[in-house]
């Protein structure tokens, strides 16, 4: 099988219709802040039976096409006394591991409050290190952010140039590249002044890809989707979140783009899935597959559940496993719950 025919037939199996991509590549800081909030100490012991306990959840096959791992992560085995390495595990579950390759943001030069994301230098030798250990897909986030005359054209450009480049490398490597142009949801602004800034940012980021000659049958776009900032005064309903955040999608991801794969950005569990479903509800026409490739929004529950106590390990995996399920029958538009029980 050509390099191109596998790079397609992985983005093919991570954007499966009713199967996600769980996000566990929080970085030690962030895994610290999470684990900060239940009480527990984050080490790397307790990183990895945290991730332990997620990963063989049972049957998270059904729900789960892919997993987002950190460099640490990638390294760790299971707990068990066989000591299966996580790679070895979840592809033995049909699950592809993949890799956050960026190494975060910093400030761009000469344009305050505005950030790029840093990992291009040496990422080359990062990924074939990667492969060999099994990853077969990675993540690079980009982060734009909304506020007084901001983003900049030079943040925008900078930061899809960044994925483009990325995107390329991680095709000659053999990884699918999860492409993650990501406006915050912080601030105050619309959704309209969101649907706004996004629909630029993906113009400009495709525009990059093709430039760089990235195979677009052999990514996974990761998206937020068009939501009110945070502290908005007016809060945009479901339908008004859907219709807008698909008509953004339509004018600017060409159709050989396999699948989107929406980050939660901040989003309760439930609305982000409330989200997706009304998409996949009201649109069944879509040339690419919508899911969802979330982090906190899958976790969250599960976190709280278990909150470091191996006698939680059950209750924090049924957790884990009904917000999976919820949103796996989301990218059906099937999930029903009612609104009134978030």
């Amino acid at each position: 099988m050509s390099n191109e025919n596998q790079l397609k037939q992985i983005a093919i199996n991570l954007a499966r219709k009713g199967k996600g991509i769980l996000a566990a590549d929080e970085s030690n800081p962030t895994c610290k802040k999470r684990f900060d909030s239940i009480g527990v100490e984050s080490s790397f012991e307790s990183r990895n039976e945290y991730r332990d306990m997620l990963f063989t959840s049972n049957k998270i096959e059904d729900y789960i096409s892919g997993v987002i791992l950190f460099d640490e992560t990638l390294k760790q085995s299971t707990t068990c006394e066989e000591k299966i390495p996580f790679t070895k595990l979840l592809n033995s579950k049909g699950i592809i591991p993949g890799i956050k390759v960026d190494q975060g943001v910093i400030d761009l030069e000469g344009f305050p409050n505005e950030k790029a994301t840093n990992g291009l230098d040496g990422l080359d030798k990062r990924l074939a290190e990667y492969y060999e250990l099994g990853a077969r897909f990675a993540k690079w986030r980009a982060v734009i952010t909304i506020g007084d005359n901001i983003p900049s054209e030079a943040c925008i450009y900078a930061n899809a140039h960044s994925l483009a480049r990325y995107a390329s490398k991680c095709q000659q490597a053999g990884l699918v590249p999860i492409v993650e142009p990501e406006v915050l949801m912080d601030g105050t602004h619309t959704i309209e002044t969101c649907n706004t800034v996004t629909n630029k940012v993906l113009k400009i980021v495709f525009e990059q890809l093709h430039m760089y000659n990235v195979l677009l049958e052999g990514i996974i776009l990761k998206p937020n989707m068009i939501i009110s900032a945070i502290d908005c005064p007016i809060q945009a309903d479901i339908e008004k979140v859907a219709d807008l955040t698909y008509a953004c999608l339509k004018e600017n991801v060409p159709e050989n783009v396999p699948g989107i794969a929406f980050l939660s950005g901040g989003q309760s569990g439930d609305l982000a899935t409330f989200h997706l479903n009304k998409m996949n509800e009201k649109y069944n026409d879509m040339p690419w597959h919508l899911t969802f490739s979330y982090g906190r929004a899958l976790q969250y529950d599960a976190l709280n559940s278990w909150k470091g106590k191996k006698e939680n390990r059950k209750a924090a995996q049924e957790s884990f496993l009904l917000r999976a399920k919820n949103n796996s029958l989301a990218t059906f538009g099937s999930y029903v719950e009612m609104l009134e029980t978030r």
